[in-house]
């Protein structure tokens, strides 16, 4: 392609614009800048490959749009490159609940964890792979009429079961192999409704994961593990827990059989309902129909519950995990009894030991009781015994001092008074008081130093308020 360069100088402006009536000059003008100015945009460009290939404009765009297919084609490719089944092709489109609606697309490996776009992608793929000019571009006949029929279906998808099934009769009546879009469609308008696709995964019985049978070696949770994955689609109640591993604790797997035992799945089986007969004049046979497949939906749901029961019983059964709680639960126990024991007979030593303390501490005290009152026994003897000669001291005081009188003999009436004196105030004496005087009287033999001691003993008894002077007949004279 030749590009020819050309150069362009702007005017210069008149000079009546600089001075013309409401005109403001704001800016000056620039200085020119010279620039090479190219064709480009998507119409030269589609006008330059028309030219150099000597293509129509017809001719250019059917290239120009295989071309573009097999791009989308290719980028699909990398994720979605299941090869097709001849057998799905050729199925007969009367038969559509029966339909592996995922290979039909190429989602079989995706299944239920196909997101809307892969479905799209996918549907756009065997669309742009069947499409008649691709297939007159091979050389093939292009026998696909209803390939239009298919695109407003795109658009509009009860346009599609419209005219799918229009077309299902004339399939009927040709010879012809059925079209791949009639399942391709189907596929799409049933994967692409929510509600149609909940109803399609609740018996799409090739996203099942077979558990494997009781005998079966290896790694139980690599084997298990896809098995409850697989079911977890069906709970209402997200996440569901998964099987675990052998570090999983006795919570973890307890709450793991809680939840699998109380499974509340969201299956439903109208997908396999039996067409009711929209016939208006036929009610009866409708309302037939009608509690037929809710029968039936009933009894489906009963032996999907009664299945999966046996599938938790059966992962229960060969559960190792369990049986080691158990051994660590016995072990726990034991350890626990064990500890309990010796703690009882540690309690039970203690309680022995303070026993044979306690007699003994009481035996100690019997004794200690004893010892002190035999002690108080013979300390209140020896006080009994030393108040007695303490008295006899003082007694003989008296007579040794010739019973106060200066002559000899002493009339009675003189000693009898003396010996009153005395015995009055051994009387008004306690039993140390008696030892003080009587420690006093030790050795004296003077009459008058006698009777100044048990004087001075009467006055500390008048002074304590326990005798009257008066009381005293001789030793106060």
């Amino acid at each position: 392609m030749n590009v020819v360069a050309t150069a362009h100088t702007l005017p210069a402006p008149e000079t009546e614009w600089l001075h013309e009536g409401s005109f403001h000059t704001l800016e000056q003008l620039s200085k020119p800048i010279h620039r090479n100015l190219e064709p480009v945009g998507p119409h030269y460009l589609a006008h330059a490959r028309r030219k150099r290939h000597h293509r129509t404009f017809s001719e250019d765009d059917r290239i120009v749009a295989a071309q573009q297919a097999k791009n989308v084609e290719d980028a699909d490719s990398g994720e979605i490159s299941e090869p097709e089944d001849p057998l799905l092709l050729s199925r007969d489109p009367k038969d559509w609940k029966n339909q592996d609606h995922y290979a039909v697309l190429g989602l079989s490996r995706y299944r239920w964890k196909a997101t809307d776009e892969q479905i799209k992608k996918a549907h756009r793929k065997k669309v742009l792979k069947h499409h008649p000019d691709k297939k007159a571009a091979a050389g093939g006949i292009d026998d696909d009429n209803f390939f239009k029929c298919i695109q407003k279906g795109i658009i509009l998808s009860v346009i599609v079961i419209i005219i799918a099934d229009a077309f299902l009769v004339a399939q009927t009546d040709s010879s012809k192999p059925p079209s791949p879009f009639v399942g391709s469609h189907l596929a799409m308008e049933i994967l692409t409704d929510p509600v149609k696709r909940r109803q399609y995964d609740s018996v799409d019985e090739s996203s099942d994961v077979e558990p494997p049978s009781r005998k079966a070696r290896g790694n139980i949770y690599k084997l298990w593990n896809p098995v409850f994955d697989s079911e977890a689609r069906f709970s209402k109640k997200k996440p569901a827990p998964r099987f675990g591993d052998d570090k999983s604790t006795k919570p973890e797997v307890e709450e793991f059989y809680n939840f699998w035992y109380n499974f509340d799945s969201w299956r439903t089986f109208e997908y396999l309902d039996e067409d009711v007969p929209d016939d208006n004049e036929n009610r009866d046979q409708k309302r037939h129909v009608e509690r037929k497949n809710k029968a039936a939906r009933a009894k489906r749901k009963t032996e999907d519950t009664a299945r999966l029961r046996k599938i938790v019983d059966d992962a229960l059964a060969i559960d190792v995990r369990l049986q080691k709680f158990k051994k660590e639960e016995r072990l726990q126990k034991d350890a626990k009894k064990i500890a309990r024991e010796a703690e009882e007979k540690r309690l039970a030593e203690e309680a022995k030991k303070k026993a044979e303390e306690d007699a003994k501490r009481k035996e100690e005290e019997e004794i200690a009781l004893k010892t002190s009152k035999a002690d108080a026994k013979k300390a209140k003897e020896a006080a009994k015994n030393a108040a007695k000669k303490n008295k006899r001291v003082l007694r003989k005081s008296a007579e040794d001092a010739n019973y106060f009188h200066p002559d000899a003999p002493v009339p009675p009436d003189v000693i009898s008074a003396a010996l009153a004196d005395v015995e009055l105030l051994i009387t008004k004496l306690d039993n140390e008081e008696l030892d003080v005087v009587a420690k006093r009287l030790a050795g004296l033999k003077v009459a008058n130093e006698i009777k100044g001691v048990l004087a001075s003993s009467i006055h500390s008894t008048v002074s304590k308020g326990l005798a009257k002077e008066g009381d005293y007949k001789l030793l106060l004279q």
